[in-house]
């Protein structure tokens, strides 16, 4: 098969598969594809047809490709299409989703490992989201500073899912862990409470996990589980 056989075995072979029409000499020319006369085309359609890589399915029809045609194709000759490049433009826009979906859980499973390992709130904000996940809630509600005062329960809770992420993108992180206890000027709610935060990366990607309860707390017991948690989940 010399160059412009395989060109036309190609030009056919992507155009059946655009219409699923079989092709004729004239949709060749057409084209514009091949600066010769209709006669070679119609010469070199036979050649194809005789080593078996086209076939005529009607008396009146064009050509189709055959299973040998399509084999030939898809080993020597095809080249990225329109097709090709639309499916990989697609799967670059999934693939970014795919790896936040990924981040989403990888943040929530240390929330949920940290949640384990202490009597208190842990959260962390989400990359890529304006997003807080927060567990052990039901935890903290058994220390006898939440028990006191429903209102503070509830100021709390108003405050992990509307107004923490933005009040940590405020506060100027390390990978170290930092303490603000009894905070009022952070956050009025904090006044009788505790934050430990520090910082963790993902993929480039900044998000802060950490831990809320009452300004009676373990510190030095809930900082290094915050810690091991932190250094696990980080790039």
């Amino acid at each position: 098969m010399n160059i412009r056989q395989a060109k036309l075995l190609t030009a056919i072979i992507d155009q059946f598969i655009e219409t699923a029409i079989p092709v004729g000499s004239h949709h060749i020319i057409e084209r514009g594809l091949f600066p010769v006369s209709g006669a070679t085309i119609r010469n070199e359609m036979r050649f194809l047809g005789e080593e078996g890589f086209i076939e005529q399915p009607h008396t009146s029809a064009g050509r189709i490709p055959t299973v040998q045609g399509y084999r030939m194709y898809v080993q020597q000759f095809m080249k990225p299409t329109s097709h090709e490049r639309a499916v990989r433009a697609r799967f670059t826009e999934l693939k970014e989703q795919y790896f936040q979906h990924k981040d989403r859980e990888r943040a929530y499973e240390a929330v949920a490992m940290l949640s384990n390992m202490i009597p208190n709130v842990s959260f962390a904000t989400v990359p890529h989201r304006e997003q807080v996940s927060y567990l052990g809630l039901s935890n903290a509600m058994q220390q006898p500073e939440f028990m006191a005062d429903s209102r503070f329960v509830s100021g709390i809770v108003e405050v992990l899912e509307k107004r923490l992420a933005s009040l940590i993108d405020h506060i100027d992180l390390d990978e170290t862990v930092q303490y603000f206890v009894g905070e009022k000027d952070l956050c009025t709610q904090f006044a009788s409470c505790s934050m430990l935060v520090t910082k963790y990366r993902i993929r480039g990607e900044t998000g802060a996990i950490g831990i809320l309860g009452p300004v009676r707390m373990d510190y030095a017991y809930n900082a290094a589980a915050l810690q091991m948690v932190a250094d696990l989940i980080r790039d």
